[in-house]
């Protein structure tokens, strides 16, 4: 008899920084490597050391590019890891991308901090820089959807289609005859640029993600919402700022905005672009064309509807502008990028709009502003909020509940054991009593490091 070993080390507890250790038949294998965010106490957990030894892990899988299932890899090589990092071709470039934004923003923030010495640490340092990422890109592997990949005798594994952004998948292993299924991040069924995500058919073990366990997606079409907000938002006659996740959510606002303009249901009014990592997506797009649903003319098309920002002296001239506009910039959850510098012009603005389009993790600016935050820290100072805040429902890349339990509706059978992960407390409660409920199956919820120990007869 053999053992499969699970070992939490992060997305437990908590809806960022997934990592999964597997350990079995002499083999470590490492389940995405993300980056905490958010909370202060999750992100100090990135200084420090795993748990495991980095230099006995064999390889990462990674389910998809986001940064927090990537964001860690430069410190995982730090730490002494010389494996393959193995993803789908479109999540490998999804990675470099985020990577080296990641290292870049820490780079200036750094310098920032240094210079304004409103760090606790002197000299102030990044996690990671550009040179730690390109000692990682040497490491990547890509693999195709849908084949079996040997590890070893005992143990291999495949990439399955799941929607979620460009090149995001579920793993399937198959260890000792047991089946493991690892859900990543799980797509929407229906989607303006991807397809459905596929379901699995089998797990003995199965690890589901909770982001939106507890929340359901309104039924009213994501672009008659957006609509109707952008309308509200332009007779106010002032600009509206939008921080907005890089990879897909960033390229789903293009593409609705030049639907809208098309169709001349909303206002004229110019909209920029500001991210340069958007950029670099939009020609993830492009050479990946079998990953989404968009034609060469809608691709072109809402590219052309839409004013590229270079340059941070680009950036700032438009911060200047007091003409009405739209501005898409980084980051999503305004934990760092080019929206801060429209932050600092803009929230103070009773004429502006913030309109936050995703999920918002707990400590995180975005967070803040949902919960109706009267003043922001922005480069250690505080901003007070006169800024109207929207909340854009119904864009998020997350299935919702309803989503979650039909992803899980072509299982044969009752799995063995189900670990409710990448989620925070009311999300995996949430998804937990719903298992329970439509199929009376027993959830856990693991804990950051908790580990536990499977049997296997080969």
């Amino acid at each position: 008899m053999s053992a499969i070993k699970i070992k939490f080390l992060g997305a437990a507890g908590t809806v960022t920084g997934s990592k999964h250790l597997i350990s079995a038949y002499g083999k470590n294998i490492l389940i995405d490597c993300g980056l905490f965010q958010g909370l202060k106490e999750l992100r100090l957990l990135n200084w420090e050391p795993l748990t495991f030894p980095a230099d006995q892990i064999d390889m990462v899988l990674l389910t998809h590019g986001h940064l927090d299932h990537t964001g860690y890899l430069p410190r995982l090589v730090k730490e002494g890891f010389s494996g393959n990092i193995i993803g789908t071709s479109p999540t490998l470039q999804i990675t470099e991308i985020i990577l080296k934004d990641s290292a870049k923003i820490q780079e200036e923030d750094t310098v920032r901090a240094n210079k304004f010495r409103y760090s606790r640490h002197h000299p102030a340092l990044p996690l990671y820089n550009l040179d730690d990422v390109e000692k990682t890109l040497p490491f990547f592997r890509s693999k195709p959807l849908n084949d079996w990949q040997s590890i070893n005798e005992n143990i291999r594994y495949r990439f399955r289609y799941n929607g979620h952004i460009i090149g995001a998948t579920f793993i399937e292993m198959e260890i000792g005859g047991k089946t493991l299924v690892f859900s990543g991040d799980i797509g929407r069924e229906i989607d303006p640029l991807l397809f459905p995500p596929e379901k699995p058919e089998k797990a003995d073990l199965l690890f589901i993600e909770a982001t939106y366990g507890d929340r359901f997606h309104p039924e009213i079409p994501v672009i008659d919402a957006l609509q109707k907000i952008i309308n509200r938002c332009t007779e106010r006659n002032g600009t509206i700022i939008i921080p907005s996740f890089s990879v897909e959510r960033t390229q789903l606002l293009m593409y609705l905005f030049w639907q809208l303009k098309k169709s001349g249901k909303m206002a004229k009014i110019p909209i920029y672009m500001d991210s340069p990592m958007s950029r670099n997506v939009l020609e993830v797009f492009h050479q990946n064309r079998d990953w989404h649903k968009l034609s060469p003319e809608e691709y072109y098309g809402m590219c052309d509807e839409i004013s590229f920002i270079g340059t941070v002296n680009e950036t700032l001239a438009l911060a200047k502008d007091s003409r009405p506009k739209i501005i898409i910039a980084g980051s999503g959850m305004a934990a760092g990028g080019r929206v801060l510098t429209y932050f600092a012009k803009y929230l103070g603005d009773a004429n502006a709009t913030i309109m936050l389009v995703g999920f918002q993790a707990e400590g995180t600016r975005g967070r803040a502003l949902l919960e109706g935050a009267k003043e922001i820290k922005l480069y250690g100072k505080y901003f007070t909020v006169r800024a109207t805040i929207e909340n854009m429902e119904g864009l998020s890349a997350h299935a919702d509940q309803n989503g979650l339990i039909g992803w899980m509706s072509k299982l044969a059978g009752k799995p063995e054991r189900i670990f409710i992960v990448h989620a925070e407390k009311e999300g995996a409660e949430g998804l937990q009593h719903k298992i329970k409920t439509v199929y009376d199956w027993d959830a856990e919820i693991p804990a950051l490091n908790d580990h536990t120990e499977i049997t296997v007869i080969p």
